[in-house]
């Protein structure tokens, strides 16, 4: 920030573990009058996460303010869903083929994450004198798990380079003389807070299980030899992925995340295209990351857009899961 010539920050402060520690740092460095941090309630924002958001700059004494984004929200949706859009004949200028545009629940989860970055965080940034950054971790640019041109957006992703899991131990690190960050920060449900089903005074939150996932993506990222989803699998049938995976728990709670093999074969699938697919394309054009594993993305993690693929001893290994679940449920 000094070889910058750069001195205040902005951060969307959401009332989670990811904010919270990215503003105790800032804080630390560069001093609570050249901080602030802006809550950005939607609709479906719990007022548990914007008290806290709250009192996590209370805590710090740096600047705090509260813009809703509903009006804007609201405003772009009434722009396109619905909207004609409709092709132009050369020749005569008639318009044909018309189509029209409809918005997804899974598009407004993304335009309630732009608006708050593009729009917001941009523009406060600029009226502060300053910058806004990211508060992205290790585990969501692994997968993707996070909007470009919005969560994705920032000068530089701070915990970039740390796993959900070791957010949280920094964050009680940061805590050890004083409470900084708030207690009830470590305690909620993780959750993005962009829809009805992620809504976190109901316990629903993140679809990753952190302690779980954490260990399953490290190992295909900082492991010097890379381990595949045929590893992964091998180690599932042996009934010794915990130990593969330097999981600190019993077998069992594997299986207790995933009811079936089929279950546990499709979250395993579905995150592994997502790490090898578009999450690449997020990645090249995320912020510059603060290094700290030896395997940092844009560092020392060389990838580049192929295609996902898995191995045929992967395939062969399914196919015959596939049979053991076939003859067991015949029996």
């Amino acid at each position: 920030m000094k070889q910058s010539n750069l001195s205040k920050v902005v951060i969307g402060s959401s009332g989670g573990i990811d904010s919270a520690v990215s503003a105790a740092l800032y804080a630390e460095a560069i001093g609570k009058d050249n901080l602030l941090l802006v809550n950005m309630p939607s609709e479906f924002n719990s007022q548990t996460t914007i008290n806290l958001s709250k009192q996590l700059a209370k805590n710090i004494g740096c600047y705090y303010t509260t813009i809703p984004i509903g009006d804007s929200v609201e405003l772009t949706k009434e722009q396109i869903d619905g909207l004609f859009i409709r092709q132009i004949n050369n020749e005569d200028n008639y318009f044909n083929n018309t189509t029209k545009l409809n918005l997804s629940n899974f598009d407004i989860e993304n335009i309630q994450a732009r608006d708050r970055s593009s729009r917001i965080l941009a523009a406060l940034s600029s009226a502060f004198n300053g910058v806004f950054t990211n508060n992205g971790n290790k585990t969501e640019s692994t997968v993707g798990y996070c909007t470009m041109l919005g969560d994705l957006a920032g000068f530089l992703a701070t915990i970039g380079d740390l796993w959900k899991s070791q957010v949280y131990e920094l964050g009680k690190y940061l805590n050890r003389e004083k409470e900084i960050i708030p207690k009830e920060i470590f305690d909620i449900i993780p959750s993005a807070e962009l829809s009805a089903e992620q809504c976190l005074d109901k316990g629903k939150g993140d679809p990753l299980i952190y302690w779980y996932h954490d260990n399953l993506f490290k190992s295909w990222v900082e492991s010097w030899n890379r381990i595949t989803p045929s590893e992964i699998l091998e180690h599932y049938i042996n009934k010794d992925l915990c130990k593969f995976l330097n999981i600190n728990k019993k077998e069992e709670e594997i299986h207790n995340i995933f009811k079936t093999d089929k279950a546990f074969i499709d979250d395993l699938e579905y995150w592994w295209k997502k790490f090898k697919g578009m999450s690449i394309a997020k990645r090249v054009q995320a912020p510059p990351i603060l290094a700290v594993s030896k395997r940092a993305f844009g560092f020392d993690y060389r990838e580049t857009l192929n295609c996902v693929y898995f191995s045929r001893k992967y395939l062969e290994l399914k196919k015959s899961l596939n049979i053991i679940i076939y003859k067991y449920e015949k029996e």
